[in-house]
């Protein structure tokens, strides 16, 4: 039996800078999915950012004890294994320190991020 699974260790990946910080992205050449998978690891200084095709899936793996995640100008605390769907246009962006893993829909593309 064959399997077009694929494996990927995200830490393995290669860190690209993007506002939030460091991100890791895998599987935007499966044409089969559509979408992206990203490991973040978000700083301090996350920059306010929003998409305009794409939604995105935050699920916040680890945090510090006062991070929240901004959407269109409102503080949302979060905790480890919070999860938020923020749909295209929203403004969004990470208050503290926090690894978070990101499902992106469709493929990221930096083209669809903007900053006002």
């Amino acid at each position: 039996m064959t399997t077009d699974a694929q494996w990927v260790q995200l830490t393995d990946l290669p860190p690209v800078v993007c506002p939030c910080g460091l991100a890791r992205r895998a599987f935007a050449d499966r044409d089969e999915f559509p979408g992206t998978v990203h490991l973040t690891e978000i700083s301090s200084d996350a920059r306010e950012h929003y998409h305009t095709t794409h939604t995105e899936i935050y699920v916040v793996l680890e945090c510090e004890e006062h991070a929240a995640i901004e959407l269109d100008g409102t503080l949302h605390p979060v905790r480890p294994l919070s999860s938020v769907l923020i749909p295209p246009k929203v403004r969004h962006r990470a208050v503290g320190q926090m690894k978070v893993l990101i499902v992106c829909s469709p493929n990221f593309d930096p083209a669809d991020e903007f900053f006002d």
